[in-house]
C-alpha cells in the first residue's frame, strides 16, 4: 500500500472518530414526528456535528465571559457547553423531522 492512501485513510479514520465528539450517557432515539428527508442515522451524525460546533462556541462564549469577570470555573464551563450542545442536537433534529428522546439513567 503506498504512503499516500494509508495518509488518507489514516485522516478518514480520524474524521470518523472526531465526528462523535460529543457523546451522551444514552444515544438518544429518533423517532418521526413529521416527514423526515433524512434517515435517522444521517439525521443523527449531521446533528452531532452541529452539537460539536455548539459546545466548542459555548466554551469559547464562556472562557471570554470569564476574561471580563475573573472568575472561571471548569465544571461551569463543562456543563454550559454540554446543555448547549444537546439543546442544539435536540433543535437539529427537530428541524429534521424527528424527536430525540432520550433513555432515562437510573430507571428500573
Amino acid at each position: 500500500m503506498k504512503a499516500r492512501t494509508q495518509v488518507v485513510i489514516s485522516m478518514a479514520a480520524v474524521a470518523v472518530v472526531l465526528a462523535g465528539c460529543v457523546t451522551y450517557d444514552a444515544k438518544p432515539v429518533l423517532y418521526p414526528v413529521a416527514s423526515p428527508v433524512n434517515p435517522p442515522f444521517i439525521a443523527h451524525v449531521m446533528c452531532i456535528g452541529e452539537a460539536n460546533a455548539m459546545y466548542s462556541e459555548a466554551a469559547q462564549q464562556y472562557k471570554l465571559r470569564a476574561q471580563m469577570t475573573g472568575d472561571y470555573d471548569s465544571a461551569e464551563a463543562e456543563a454550559l457547553s454540554r446543555d448547549a450542545a444537546r439543546r442544539q442536537y435536540d433543535a437539529c433534529a427537530s428541524s429534521e423531522g424527528y424527536r430525540a428522546v432520550y433513555e432515562r439513567s437510573g430507571s428500573p
